[in-house]
């Protein structure tokens, strides 16, 4: 993580992310601007976010250890979104891993200084309660895609997801189980996949050689 003393960068994510629409009182003043590089972590499990993020540009993804040691993935995040908003309005809350996938660069509002006062805000209430919504609905949804679309388009719909210039690096584990299906199914579509020309398998990742390929899978399931 690295705060970033570029006040022009700053503003310009603050006019182009609607960023103060989330709030009724100015904070601008208040506002600082993170860097995070990719394979970075923007929150460490069990650790409480020290400030509340807006995520404005770049992909990250969030994750949970479970007691067995195994690692589950949980949700993904894509711009514009806030990250840390459930710490924020409960302390007790058990904070999840989030890792950059991709370079991020996040706005942020220091909890120690605004907590109180964003807790009173009305409007960023109602704001957070709209966000929920959506990312509950957007579970909902990844759940009965993965009733009802073939394991090889909600593939194609993850890697592109989740690819970093061009490269595919999942833990097909942590894949097979947030996609619904066996390590071995996950496995013979991938290798299909590489078959077909839409990825090339190198030693620690995947590279994608045909993405209009995977865009044209996974379009069914993105509708």
């Amino acid at each position: 993580m690295k705060k970033l003393q570029n006040e022009q960068l700053k503003q310009q994510f603050i006019q182009t992310s609607g960023y103060l629409d989330q709030f009724s009182f100015d904070v601008s003043l208040d506002t600082q601007l993170f860097f995070f590089p990719a394979n970075s972590y923007l929150v460490k499990e069990n650790q409480p976010p020290s400030h509340l993020f807006y995520l404005v540009k770049g992909k990250a993804k969030l994750y949970d250890t479970l007691a067995n040691g195994k690692v589950a993935l949980i949700d993904f995040f894509s711009p514009p979104c806030f990250i840390g908003e459930m710490e924020l309005v409960d302390e007790t809350q058990t904070a999840f891993s989030v890792q950059a996938i991709e370079d991020c660069w996040c706005l942020a509002l220091a909890r120690k200084d605004c907590q109180k006062k964003l807790l009173k805000d009305a409007l960023f209430l109602q704001k957070l309660c709209m966000y929920f919504a959506h990312k509950n609905y957007r579970n909902i949804k990844a759940s009965t895609q993965n009733q009802g679309f073939p394991l090889s388009q909600r593939l194609a719909s993850f890697i592109l997801l989740t690819q970093n210039e061009g490269r595919y690096r999942e833990k097909h584990t942590q894949v097979s189980e947030y996609l619904g299906v066996s390590y071995r199914h996950l496995l013979y579509v991938i290798a299909q996949f590489v078959d077909d020309g839409y990825l090339k398998k190198e030693k620690n990742s995947y590279l994608i050689q045909d993405t209009e390929k995977l865009i044209q899978l996974a379009a069914e399931v993105k509708a």
